[in-house]
């Protein structure tokens, strides 16, 4: 038996710290996975340097709470408590503004002589992403036996919609900075806007129902009408709020009329409804 506590005592702490650094590494390679589009977009680029302080402060601040959810959701190790999410999204944090900084410099995009500000903007215009990227690391690239996936707390009906809003954020997040987006809205006609958005709602209730994709939902478990209502038109209302909300943290509505707000919301609301079925089948 003392032999038995020994070993266990002897092997705890380096499994522990071979576990962290794991953690770590898989945080760092999460990071940049899900920040390298963003990372080599010349919008986001110019937006580090030109977007108003406090609009990338507001950023940050509202990207605590969705960093929180993902580490009590899927974050790359299991928590127990309100502080040791808290510790893993401040590790998040980090973890992504150092992998932000030391690409951006590879590509010399940073250097020594810019002022903090520019410096400071270009990394933190970063953190969001790579930072989500750093909290999904456990769930797409830890490995995981049956058992703990068995022990992972899976969301109710309203962390669902959590889970939609973050995948729309992470593809919103990609497209709205970029001039194409803008583009796209201003071409498009009424009757195409119409049609755009029931596409949405389409693909939407399809990867989560219809198509069979793993981690879907039960559609047999209730009626058309109650999924479409409580999860598809519901994920699609998350989506729209966070393509608007990223196109007002960006600067898009600034200037500009309701019609054409609406219009680039409804456009990035289509990748942000693929983005949301995705993070709905996979977290």
């Amino acid at each position: 038996m003392s032999t038995e506590n020994l070993v266990v005592h002897d092997k705890s702490p380096s499994d522990e710290g071979g576990r962290f650094f794991v953690g770590i590494g898989r945080a760092f390679g999460g990071a940049l996975i899900f920040s390298l589009p963003m990372l080599m977009t010349m919008e986001m680029w110019w937006l580090g340097v030109y977007l108003e302080p406090w609009r990338i402060i507001a950023m940050l601040v509202l990207g605590f709470p969705v960093l929180l959810g993902l580490s009590h959701f899927g974050g790359f190790r299991k928590t127990a408590s309100l502080a040791n999410d808290v510790a893993d999204v401040l590790v998040a944090i980090v973890v992504a503004a150092v992998a932000a900084g030391i690409i951006l410099f590879l590509f010399g995009l940073l250097d020594f002589s810019m002022p903090p500000r520019e410096i400071t903007g270009k990394i933190a215009i970063q953190l969001v992403p790579a930072s989500i990227g750093a909290m999904l690391a456990r769930s797409q690239l830890g490995e995981q036996s049956e058992s703990q996936e068995e022990e992972r707390e899976g969301p109710n009906y309203w962390g669902d919609l959590f889970l939609m809003g973050v995948g729309a954020l992470f593809l919103s997040l990609n497209i709205a900075p970029t001039e194409e987006m803008i583009l796209i809205a201003y071409k498009m006609e009424i009757w195409q806007e119409i049609a755009l958005v029931a596409l949405s709602l389409t693909l939407l209730h399809a990867f989560i129902y219809t198509l069979g994709f793993r981690g879907g939902a039960r559609a047999d478990s209730q009626s058309f009408l109650s999924a479409f209502a409580r999860f598809t038109f519901g994920g699609y209302a998350v989506v729209f709020l966070v393509s608007l909300g990223v196109l007002w943290l960006f600067g898009r509505t600034q200037g500009t009329s309701a019609h054409d707000i609406l219009s680039s919301t409804i456009v990035l609301s289509f990748p942000g409804s693929i983005g949301a079925a995705a993070a709905r089948l996979i977290l």
